[in-house]
């Protein structure tokens, strides 16, 4: 059971609570700070940075983790990464980046360290109760705050398949977010399952140093080298299908793609069920090579496992000294009840408004929830920008207000994608092109004059 100070709950006034200091929650932070509000930011480790901080006890980062989107279309917008830097960072690299920009803000002053939230319920009016549990383990602490922002990401909550026969499995088994060291598949027999970039990254891995390396995916993929045409690919396909609309971003996108997509099905691969703009492309320049010269052998689902052996779904076999588990992350966020979220009866698939509002609280929004399949930091700024006008001007403009509570609305379904993707990070996709356009509208409206 919980333990709670006997104390009144501190009351913080309009002041924000943002919960998380990795690079979500830093940008909320600079953002609501630099609109003029309070903020408390509780992070539950010890250390800034997130996913990216490898001293976090938390950080799943697995071994030689590199960035999937270029430098220039992940770096935040008022704070570029220098010029000198390589066009994918490494997470060293991001680490170094999200310490900078805090350092850069002022921000750390801002954040309470070895905090965590552990529950957030709604009081009087649009305002809510933060429960803060101490990781030195003294008495939980009870705040009141104006607004709460959820900065924590979606990559905590491991998203584990169970396959028959499994739990009675005598080689090892873990998740990507366990593989912290590339000296364990160091002359093994390597099994990984899971086709997205993770999965594809560990291959890779594998492949250069494990005795054998075996990959399991369920179903077909498209596979983005990460140059196209002497450019980071998602900047070239950024600034070929700038401003066009989706039927020829869809046609110019497939005629980039047609090459390795022959490869693909030279190579015996399954052809994808979706569209190459339905659902994020791999990225990996790698991978392809790697399947071609035999260092990874492909294999369909798995069936089962038996004793030391695991068989797959065409018949064949494989006995595993390790299988990683690379099948992603859930999306659950633990310490708001989920009704809140608009996830009702599915805690794991949050519902919210334009991707970032609670559709039951108007004080309440998410940061960072979005698989844009480009960076994320810049939606994530632009996000931050839209929640803090938006608190803004509901506390001295109603009718504003109101108005623009409708447009989020009309605004939600516009940048959707319907993919037939079944892992968790499916349901949080969104075309980077129309989500940037819409989070555009959302902040032109904020920032209209009043009519006088």
């Amino acid at each position: 059971m919980q333990e709670y100070s006997s104390q009144a709950a501190y009351d913080r006034g309009e002041a924000v609570c943002v919960i998380g200091a990795g690079a979500s929650g830093l940008i909320a932070v600079k953002n609501l700070r630099e609109n003029g509000f309070e903020v408390d930011c509780y992070e539950r480790d010890t250390v800034l940075g997130g996913l990216w901080n490898p001293e976090n006890q938390h950080c799943p980062l697995y071994p030689n983790t590199h960035l999937v989107t270029s430098r220039a279309l992940t770096e935040i917008p008022d704070f570029p990464m220098p010029d000198h830097w390589p066009d994918y960072p490494s997470a060293a690299l991001m680490l170094e980046y999200l310490k900078s920009y805090a350092a850069h803000f002022g921000l750390g002053e801002h954040i309470w360290y070895g905090s965590e939230i552990s529950h957030v319920e709604p009081v009087e009016g649009s305002r809510f109760e933060v429960v803060v549990k101490p990781a030195a383990g003294s008495a939980a602490r009870r705040l009141r705050y104006g607004a709460v922002i959820v900065a924590t990401g979606h990559h905590w909550v491991p998203n584990l398949p169970s396959y028959p026969g499994q739990d009675r499995f005598r080689g090892t088994v873990l998740h990507s977010s366990q593989l912290k060291d590339g000296s364990r598949l160091r002359g093994k027999k390597v099994l990984v399952v899971g086709g997205g970039n993770s999965g594809v990254d560990i291959a890779c891995e594998a492949a250069v140093g494990a005795a054998r390396c075996v990959h399991s995916t369920h179903r077909g993929y498209w596979y983005l080298p990460k140059y196209l045409g002497g450019e980071p690919s998602d900047y070239a396909l950024a600034r070929l299908n700038r401003r066009r609309p989706r039927w020829l971003r869809r046609f110019l996108t497939d005629r980039l793609l047609k090459g390795p997509r022959r490869l693909a099905d030279r190579m015996g691969m399954d052809r994808p069920e979706h569209g190459h703009t339905d659902e994020e492309p791999i990225r990996n320049g790698r991978y392809l090579e790697h399947v071609g010269d035999g260092s990874i052998e492909r294999r369909p689902e798995i069936t089962r496992f038996d004793g030391l052996e695991v068989g797959f779904a065409d018949g064949t076999e494989m006995r595993p000294d390790v299988v990683v588990l690379a099948t992603g992350y859930r999306p659950k966020i633990t310490c708001v009840p989920a009704g809140l979220l608009g996830a009702d009866g599915d805690p794991d698939h949050p519902k919210l408004l334009a991707r970032m509002f609670s559709p039951r609280v108007e004080t309440l929004a998410v940061a960072g929830l979005v698989e844009p399949g480009a960076g994320v930091l810049p939606m994530v700024h632009w996000q931050t920008h839209a929640i803090s006008h938006w608190l803004t001007i509901r506390r001295g403009d109603p009718e504003r207000a109101a108005n623009f509570r409708q447009q989020v609305v009309s605004e939600s379904a516009q940048y959707e994608l319907e993919s037939n993707g079944t892992s968790p990070r499916h349901a949080l996709a969104v075309d980077a092109e129309e989500y940037l356009a819409s989070l555009g509208r959302i902040i032109d409206t904020l920032e209209q004059e009043p009519a006088s």
